[in-house]
């Protein structure tokens, strides 16, 4: 997994209506060295009428989305927040950029991680026994806790799985030092003084 020490981990939450997909949320965090330095979120103006099953799954309502801003203006903020900065998500490939691709925004060149393919990928190692891979159970598998379906919680619940593997990449790497230093009966000795 490629290892990045200042990203952008984004989620979106949207609505369909009549074929169209609506954005309702839009949010991103920034992480630095392992910790959160910014976020971005907003709700989304749409006119359409919002389904029962989006309201139930994320909370938000036709109300919260009456007073937002307009889609381009949330757009072009998000737009200013993410930068050039590489990007990380959950399952994202499939869904959030796509939709931001609808939307004129094309971040496949800095999407670097797909944190879905990467649980995909540990489910007999890291996350041996888990139940699904949901973005929710695998956070709370790996002992984060979060708002599932609100798209700041899921963002920062992405960028701490994303921290969570990269701990567990390094701790992985460093036995792997270890243990080849300690195969070898010089391993642990500094032999540069006999060699000149």
């Amino acid at each position: 997994m490629e290892r990045l020490e200042d990203y952008i981990a984004f989620d979106l939450e949207f609505n369909q209506h009549e074929g169209q997909t609506h954005l309702i949320q839009v949010s991103a965090v920034r992480f630095r060295d392992g910790q959160e330095i910014d976020a971005y979120d907003s709700y989304v103006h749409t006119s359409v009428p919002l389904k029962s099953f989006i309201n139930g799954l994320t909370g938000i309502t036709a109300e919260t989305l009456k007073d937002a801003p307009s889609v381009e203006e949330v757009l072009k903020e998000f737009q200013d927040f993410v930068g050039s900065l590489p990007m990380v998500g959950y399952n994202a490939a499939k869904s959030d950029l796509p939709i931001l691709a609808e939307h004129g925004l094309d971040y496949s060149q800095q999407y670097k991680v797909d944190l879905y393919d990467e649980a995909f990928e540990r489910r007999s190692s890291d996350l041996h026994g888990i139940a699904n891979l949901k973005l929710q159970t695998v956070a709370s598998f790996l002992g984060f806790q979060g708002q599932s379906h609100n798209s700041l919680e899921d963002a920062r619940m992405t960028a701490r799985v994303y921290e969570s593997f990269l701990e567990s990449d390094q701790a992985r790497e460093l036995l792997g030092t270890e243990s080849s230093l300690s195969n070898n009966p010089f391993g642990g000795l500094d032999l540069s003084q006999l060699f000149d």
